[in-house]
């Protein structure tokens, strides 16, 4: 089964039952898996394991109390609404028969189950490892509790029938860590099958290029690669495939994302064509480079008296080869310009022969966090207000779907 927990933000609670043992070793293969956890513990749950183990673990502060201020939480000091802000995920693991309860009946009385409730349900689901004697596991009660849990939504894993830590035989055995990873694994990689990109390759480009002059010295730009990274996201959140074929960044590589680093305009159009294969989406967002030295030099050349002059010559357009192609992947385009951005923009569209083009001012863009740009398409031009790039990001990407699914389905009416 495919890894679907890396980059995951799972908010994992602990209930006091003798089952909290095993949840070290969940944190530790959650972990493992790539995702990023914070660990809550009921107070009863700090009686069979400590936070600092915990902590340790998860790499992340852990939260026991309602009434503690936590700023690696929250500025403002209220943890069980901020705890579930980021995470795509709760897992309670054990979850008590008490626990079950509360959460059934809307019982908010600590931080684990106030968090819960306060959750956003719709975006971020509640999943359950019970862990009990089986005699209450098959109370009545109990299994109202289950019951309407069901029905509220919240996702059981477990429990498992065998040998407890009383001595009895029977069904409240906590699923074993490993067998929980699998099934939250399951949920994640259902999700994305729903996606709108699932089983779509994309390939982005991004950040500048740096072209040789001599073995210290080269031709750049100041682009951050913060677009580029930031539409890779997008890309990624909505279930493509993404290959991210970067030039010279301080970036970090989003998580589940391929990433090729490459130096040069030459170096980044043949890691273009070896990750071309099956791509549908090709997102040109780097700064590429219009010209190369002719004759780069092994060492570096001394100052000297005279004028120095470099003999420039053009490098391959990246863009313009592969959307020229046979059989093109649906090419979307960028143009960061200084002025006349929309006239330059449409020209260079209808050159490339562009189905979509984004344009921005370089001087308000570049290295910014947030930008405002123009998409440029054969129904005219749509502008997207000044914000963070990541949103930014979202919208374009959508837009690029809106009109690769017209073309696909105009291309297959049937």
């Amino acid at each position: 089964m495919t890894n679907t927990l890396s980059g995951k933000r799972i908010l994992l609670g602990v209930t006091g039952g003798i089952a909290a043992y095993k949840s070290a070793e969940l944190t530790r293969l959650l972990v493992k898996a790539g995702a990023t956890v914070r660990v809550m513990l009921s107070d009863a749950a700090t009686e069979f394991v400590t936070p600092m183990t915990l902590q340790a673990l998860s790499r992340q502060s852990v939260a026991t109390s309602l009434w503690e201020s936590d700023s690696s939480v929250t500025d403002d000091a209220m943890a069980h609404i901020a705890l579930t802000r980021n995470a795509d995920l709760v897992l309670l693991a054990p979850a008590t028969a008490n626990v079950l309860a509360k959460l059934a009946n809307g019982i908010a009385d600590d931080l684990l189950s106030t968090t819960c409730l306060a959750r956003d349900a719709a975006r971020c689901p509640l999943f359950v490892a019970p862990a009990m004697n089986r005699e209450m596991w098959d109370q009545a009660a109990t299994r109202r509790n289950v019951a309407q849990l069901m029905e509220d939504g919240v996702q059981f894993i477990g429990p498992e029938a065998g040998e407890q830590a009383c001595g009895e035989v029977g069904f409240g055995r906590m699923t074993e860590p490993a067998d929980i990873i699998s099934a939250l694994n399951a949920f994640f990689e259902d999700k994305y099958r729903q996606l709108p990109l699932f089983g779509i390759k994309a390939l982005v480009t991004a950040g500048p290029t740096f072209e040789a002059i001599d073995a210290v010295r080269g031709i750049t730009n100041s682009s951050s690669g913060k677009m580029g990274y930031a539409i890779a996201d997008a890309l990624r959140d909505l279930g493509a495939s993404v290959t991210l074929v970067s030039g010279p960044t301080a970036l970090a590589v989003p998580t589940r994302v391929q990433a090729v680093r490459v130096t040069s305009a030459s170096e980044m159009l043949t890691a273009v064509n070896d990750n071309l294969s099956d791509v549908k989406l090709f997102f040109a967002v780097a700064a590429v480079a219009d010209y190369t030295p002719a004759h780069p030099k092994n060492v570096k050349i001394k100052k000297g008296e005279a004028a120095l002059t470099i003999e420039l010559t053009p490098t391959v357009d990246i863009l313009t080869d592969i959307a020229s192609r046979p059989k093109a992947p649906f090419c979307i385009g960028f143009a960061a310009e200084t002025n006349d951005i929309i006239t330059y923009a449409s020209e260079k569209r209808l050159r490339k022969r562009l189905p979509m083009i984004v344009a921005n001012d370089s001087s308000k863009a570049i290295g910014a966090d947030d930008n405002a740009v123009t998409i440029i398409d054969d129904h005219g031009t749509h502008v997207l207000p000044r914000q963070p790039k990541a949103h930014v990001a979202r919208e374009i990407v959508a837009h690029a779907i809106r009109l690769y699914e017209a073309r696909q389905n105009s291309a297959n009416p049937n």
